[in-house]
């Protein structure tokens, strides 16, 4: 039986993020549907039973659905990683536009950066657009581990890399991402960094801390140092949020 464009989309979706739980796949593929729920459980059942996903149900109901691509187990203490990163996404999607997302892309060789996912948003009503990298810290992490994560970061930042990504503007000078860590744990991380790093227990939580405050009195801003100019938006938020 041919795929349509929509169970071609279910699969892509799949591979992407690994495994996804039915209702997230109704939520983001059948919204617009009477019973989406319903119209979920029946096509998921016959790409499954076509060969082109997998299905588990060592979680029970409603079941989860995995990728034929990669080697995760039904049962795999992976999943419950994989479905926060999901969680992620869809917050992401309730306040802008995702131009690019990717799961755990890779930058260099083994032991390198590998953030849990890198994305650039674009508000909604807003033309510019901000890449981020995205730490989502479902087991909670030491305070050494945090440290040596960032310094990875630091060493991608100071090897030119993003640079020389294809997203990268061609107008102005390279744009080095946001590092956002998602979690419910906050760590002991100073500003020492040439870029900018934030903490929150969730995007939409990060999205409600760029509210314009209460006027403060104008402070003189501090001194740009070398490796800070190397890139012209790695150290701002601007996401057009009036």
């Amino acid at each position: 039986m041919r795929l349509s464009q929509r169970d071609k989309a279910i699969i892509r979706d799949i591979n992407r993020f690994r495994v996804m739980d039915r209702d997230s796949i109704a939520e983001l593929h059948f919204a617009g549907l009477k019973r989406p729920v319903n119209s979920a459980n029946s096509v998921l059942k016959r790409l499954v039973t076509n060969g082109h996903i997998r299905r588990s149900t060592k979680f029970g109901a409603p079941y989860l659905y995995l990728s034929k691509e990669t080697s995760l187990r039904e049962d795999s203490a992976k999943i419950g990683h994989y479905l926060a990163i999901l969680d992620v996404y869809k917050d992401i999607l309730r306040h802008g536009i995702l131009d690019v997302f990717q799961v755990e892309p890779k930058y260099g060789s083994k032991g390198n950066v590998e953030p849990d996912m890198f994305c650039i948003f674009r508000k909604h009503g807003i033309t510019g657009r901000t890449p981020f990298f995205i730490e989502v810290q479902n087991t909670l992490y030491s305070q050494k581990v945090m440290t040596q994560k960032l310094k990875r970061y630091e060493e991608l930042y100071r090897s030119g890399l993003i640079a020389q990504e294809p997203w990268q503007p061609t107008d102005r000078p390279p744009i080095f991402p946001i590092v956002l860590i998602i979690s419910g744990q906050r760590y002991a991380i100073d500003d020492s960094y040439p870029f900018r790093v934030i903490q929150a227990q969730s995007f939409t939580q990060f999205m409600q801390s760029l509210k314009p405050a209460k006027p403060k009195e104008e402070q003189r801003p501090k001194p740009k140092t070398a490796s800070q100019l190397k890139y012209s938006g790695g150290i701002k938020i601007n996401l057009g949020v009036k």
